[in-house]
């Protein structure tokens, strides 16, 4: 059951990973540019930082499901 658990925690991070990296602008600008993530005066350096942050986040659980379900099927 905990193993069914991670792996749809897993697949979820997967995926919430893979929208958050696009959203990130690059030296070019980004998905975030559609959002206005620089376009505003204040808002896109706090836009920006939060983005990072989630985008930590989400690697980290991606990181430790991954770690979990290689250890306890392997």
């Amino acid at each position: 059951m905990l193993n069914i658990a991670a792996l749809v925690l897993n697949v979820l991070a997967s995926l919430f990973l893979i929208v958050f990296v696009l959203l990130h602008s690059g030296k070019g600008g980004g998905l975030s540019d559609m959002f206005g993530g620089m376009n505003t005066l204040s808002g896109g350096t706090s836009v920006e930082r939060r983005l990072d942050q989630i985008t930590v986040v989400t690697a980290i659980i991606f990181f430790i499901s991954c770690f979990w379900l290689t250890w306890k099927w392997v």
